[in-house]
């Protein structure tokens, strides 16, 4: 059996960028120390979820070819949601900045307080979405009734 090939080319240039920026971003602020703030956490918030995006097209195109490995993309894809939400959730219970007012919980039909409350919601809404679309079972018609 021939070994997969782990060599580094220019097949993906963007996600390696991607990758770099957030290595160096990892390098600042560990010399800075300095907390997050919602803007940071809605940047991280947009890595994240255009990742979950990423896994879940991959998964769809590896798992019939591949089963198993298409199984540990959609679990990784899964476990991406998680760490979106919780990154959503950090946002919101950040202290609001007087740009953004104060906004403790993510209410979709009161969005119009602009980036990046915005954007993160519907971010997370449209992710959210995408998950349950993906998990939820699909009503197959009506049950047939129980005999006793």
């Amino acid at each position: 059996m021939a070994p997969y090939p782990t060599e580094v080319s220019d097949a993906h240039p963007y996600l390696r960028a991607a990758t770099a920026g957030i290595r160096h971003h990892t390098r600042q602020s560990a010399t800075t120390g300095a907390p997050a703030d919602r803007t940071h956490l809605d940047v991280l918030h947009g890595h994240l979820t255009g990742l979950h995006l990423l896994l879940d097209r991959l998964a769809e195109t590896t798992r019939p070819q591949h089963p198993a490995p298409g199984r540990h993309l959609a679990l990784a894809h899964l476990r991406l949601w998680q760490a979106a939400t919780n990154v959503h959730d950090a946002f919101h219970t950040l202290p609001a900045t007087p740009r953004t007012g104060a906004d403790p919980v993510c209410r979709p039909d009161q969005l119009s307080e602009g980036p990046p409350v915005l954007t993160i919601c519907q971010r997370q809404l449209a992710s959210g979405h995408a998950i349950r679309r993906k998990t939820t079972p699909a009503d197959h018609g009506p049950r047939p009734a129980r005999t006793a």
